[in-house]
């Protein structure tokens, strides 16, 4: 007789081990009273140790508490920055096998030299010094074997603990914590496949190559694979320690820095979203070299056009174009209680307006904005939570280098330089362009596409139902159409005439303003007349 085991069931017993773990770890690290508020918080060498053994998910998360000096004390902060890059590393046998497996080659065939103590050992992966047969310096990313099964694991423990909590807290269900952990499980998936990795590095080398202080190592493609990571050497130091010793370059650095992270959001749609000072090096010849692509986002057009009118509107305290910006971005959100968002927003930003302006913070605005929006029924898209995450690291690192320097003044010079490139009259000019060819296309094949399937309903050619007049009704339905057609070919002129007009253009392109906007009503007032006459005819 077989037993069936839900599958809720199963999940439990599936996670039940790594629950028992993790438990008893705390436990033992004296966490759980801490928790409940019948002991002290265990010293700071103590947590550090406690999120390196209790595996990938939770060093990831304390690598980011590592960057929030507003929550925890100095003392807990510098101990978790240990986790950036000063984890216990893999012996040089297990490094071996993982690449010899994933190259297909034995190491000394590959490289004539390779490092037996590695650069920097982190959570994903450790990297390891080498010079290739051909004489070219380059570094070896590891990744840790196992990744995998660890991941989905500690993963679906997540799940399963949120579910629980759901059950018993019913008010959880608003902050959609499911999908957050979701974004998470995602996110560590993406960091684990170095091919992406790769394929973000050549994105990235492409977008910024403009940027002449920053360098990004290239990817030597023929040694990389899944596992394996293989980029040019980047010689140099740690942002911050450079910053200790080199003060007075520090603001041309930042400049770079809130430049790269802007350019490429709005330019190409793409971020870094773990820009933490074991990522960002200073080349000795003063250049940022820019590290550990594991971690990017992508935002699709629509969403980089309202993150540009968000982030300005928050500079600007505008609590409406805040709200309706931020809308935008979750298009997915139905039950969304207007009011009391507009009023939340309104809070935040007051918050905002009453700190010392070098005290502002995009990430933390952002970080309430997906709080609020929770709150009030918006459903924040995945990409949202790792863009904020992306800021609110960028803007700790920023205050690391330079505590008393207004690096807003840097957001604000890039966004006020972004949003004029980006609604410029020759980006109208292509959507102008795009729009007519579009409106030209729909002109020509939407009434005879029409005319086809409403011939084909009248003669019953698409089901049994049998209606003579639908032929009347086909014919109504292909004027609608070509009345829509007209009318939104009308508006396309008189909208891209208007923003000529608005650049305050001279010469020819004032005077096709004027023409497209003159040409636009007149065809208004044509199409107005001609529906008028045929209404009555009929």
């Amino acid at each position: 007789m077989d037993i069936m085991i839900g599958p809720e069931k199963s999940s439990l017993l599936r996670v039940m081990p790594r629950l028992v773990q993790i438990v008893r770890v705390l436990i033992r690290r004296k966490f759980l009273g801490a928790l409940i508020g019948n002991r002290p918080w265990p010293p700071p060498q103590e947590v550090r140790e406690t999120f390196e053994e209790l595996g990938l998910a939770f060093l990831k998360f304390g690598q980011v508490l590592a960057m929030r000096r507003d929550l925890l004390p100095a003392s807990y902060i510098d101990e978790l920055e240990l986790l950036h890059d000063q984890l216990p590393g893999m012996s040089i046998g297990v490094v071996r096998a993982a690449v010899e497996t994933e190259l297909g080659a034995p190491l000394k065939d590959l490289f004539s030299s390779f490092s037996t103590t590695p650069l920097a050992a982190a959570t994903i992966a450790q990297v390891h010094e080498a010079t290739m047969r051909n004489g070219r310096h380059v570094v070896v990313k590891v990744q840790r074997p196992g990744l995998d099964v660890l991941i989905a694991t500690d993963i679906e423990t997540l799940r399963y603990l949120v579910s629980l909590g759901e059950r018993f807290f019913p008010r959880l269900r608003a902050l959609d914590i499911p999908l957050m952990v979701y974004e998470f499980g995602k996110s560590l998936k993406r960091e684990t496949d170095f091919g992406r990795e790769a394929r973000s590095i050549v994105l990235f080398r492409s977008a910024l190559a403009d940027l002449p202080d920053l360098w990004i190592p290239d990817v030597v493609a023929e040694y990389s694979g899944r596992t394996v990571l293989t980029l040019e050497f980047s010689p140099g130091e740690r942002v911050d320690v450079y910053a200790k010793l080199h003060p007075e370059v520090i603001p041309r650095s930042i400049s770079t820095l809130v430049r790269l992270m802007l350019q490429t959001i709005f330019e190409e749609g793409l971020f870094h979203a773990d820009p933490h000072p074991g990522n960002i090096f200073v080349l000795p010849d003063g250049r940022l070299s820019l590290l550990d692509f594991g971690m990017t986002g992508e935002l699709d057009e629509p969403m980089r056009e309202s993150l540009i009118l968000l982030l300005e509107a928050i500079i600007k305290f505008d609590a409406r174009a805040v709200s309706e910006a931020y809308l935008e971005m979750a298009p997915m959100s139905e039950l969304v209680n207007h009011a009391t968002l507009l009023v939340d927003i309104k809070a935040v930003l007051y918050e905002i307006h009453r700190s010392n302006l070098a005290e502002v913070s995009i990430g933390d605005a952002l970080d309430s904005l997906l709080r609020v929006g929770s709150r009030n029924g918006v459903r924040n898209p995945g990409e949202f939570f790792l863009l904020t995450r992306a800021f609110v690291i960028l803007e700790s690192l920023l205050r690391v280098l330079a505590p008393h320097h207004d690096y807003m003044e840097s957001f604000r010079e890039e966004i006020a330089r972004l949003t004029a490139q980006h609604f410029s009259v020759e980006r109208a000019k292509r959507k102008s362009t795009t729009l007519a060819r579009e409106l030209e296309r729909l002109m020509n094949d939407a009434p005879g596409d029409a005319r086809r399937v409403l011939r084909r309903i009248a003669e019953g050619n698409l089901g049994r139902v049998q209606a003579p007049s639908l032929e009347a009704l086909g014919n109504q339905v292909s004027r609608n159409l070509e009345r829509l057609t007209n009318t939104m070919a009308v508006a396309a002129l008189i909208i891209g005439g208007s923003l000529l007009l608005i650049a305050r253009l001279d010469g020819w392109l004032h005077l096709l303003g004027e023409a497209m906007v003159t040409i636009g009503f007149f065809g208004m007032i044509i199409a107005g007349v001609g529906a008028l006459r045929g209404d009555r005819g009929r």
